[in-house]
């Protein structure tokens, strides 16, 4: 167990959350007596904050709508030695907390991920379940195999990365946020499975599958765009090189069996698309040099901060 010189913050953002928010402040205050557990409310329409601060919580509020500008507040706001990131719906497994700090304290970790296991069926719907798949899958392929859950909402962090992460994201696309800036900055990080509950009778989910996947999935292109510059633009100029290539060839054929080139729009066109993909290429080199400098701001910033320890 943590020994009683670090401080342990649980942060809990809230939206409508009224139904949930009480067993979980009660749950994180028996799984880790000595945290102090913050609830942060998002605008609800419910009494969440009433609720949470009668359950003994730390309540406070963050008028922009949307987690990833929660968690940009908590991440700003709360000094502590260790984050505790979990969702006030009451589906993630408290009792499993102290299990997660042990990992990030004895493994020297920056973030521990609770893959999620569902305890039934109601608890991850089929929809959210491939989604997740294919966007893990698909982070996977652009920025290396580490996480198999990268949509958990249940974390745990050392003050070294909040305090260096820059949150970007404003809703709930801010867990791809988080596992793709341990990946580039190739923190060590683990995984370790927890329970994962139905959500308590009166409590609804925000999710939507579609709306919500595409965002994440849109996250992902964009972080890839400013993450892997070279790899994005060089991608664009050779399906447009090969698009000029094409329409060039019968082109060039008529032109040496003939010596005309009765399709003059269509050389035009060619030429166009084969300097675009030449200047994708240019772009690439040279945003992938700012992007270099960009990512080692960031790793000197994660540097600066102390690591947290047992001793």
């Amino acid at each position: 167990m943590t020994t009683p010189a670090l401080r342990v913050a649980v942060l809990v953002p809230c939206f409508n959350e009224e139904a949930a928010v009480a067993t979980v402040v009660a749950d994180f205050r028996k799984a880790l007596p000595a945290a102090g557990i913050f609830v942060y409310d998002n605008n609800s329409r419910d009494r969440t904050a009433e609720v949470a601060r009668a359950a003994g919580a730390e309540v406070r509020r963050e008028r922009r709508q949307g987690k990833g500008h929660v968690v940009r507040r908590m991440f700003a706001d709360i000094d502590a030695d260790i984050y505790v990131l979990v969702d006030g719906d009451a589906t993630y497994d408290a009792p499993s907390a102290p299990r997660m700090i042990e990992a990030l304290l004895n493994d020297h970790l920056d973030m521990v991920v609770g893959f999620r296991v569902d305890q039934s069926v109601a608890a991850y719907r089929p929809g959210h379940r491939t989604g997740n798949w294919m966007l893990t899958s698909f982070l996977a392929s652009a920025f290396g195999q580490a996480f198999r859950d990268i949509l958990s909402g249940y974390r745990v962090f050392s003050r070294r990365f909040v305090k260096s992460f820059p949150v970007l994201s404003d809703g709930f696309e801010i867990e791809t946020e988080l596992s793709v800036h341990a990946l580039e900055l190739a923190l060590p990080v683990a995984e370790i499975e927890t329970p994962y509950y139905a959500r308590p009778e009166g409590s609804f989910s925000k999710l939507n599958t579609w709306r919500d996947g595409f965002k994440i999935l849109g996250t992902i292109l964009k972080l890839y765009r400013s993450e892997k510059p070279l790899r994005f633009f060089t991608a664009i100029g050779i399906c447009l090189a090969l698009v000029s290539i094409g329409l060039a060839i019968p082109i060039v054929i008529t032109f040496f069996e003939e010596g005309i080139v009765p399709r003059l729009p269509t050389a035009v066109l060619s030429t166009g698309l084969m300097i675009v993909a030449i200047l994708s290429v240019s772009s690439g080199l040279v945003l992938d040099t700012v992007t270099r400098g960009r990512r080692e701001m960031k790793l000197l910033a994660y540097l600066s901060q102390p690591a947290t320890s047992k001793n």
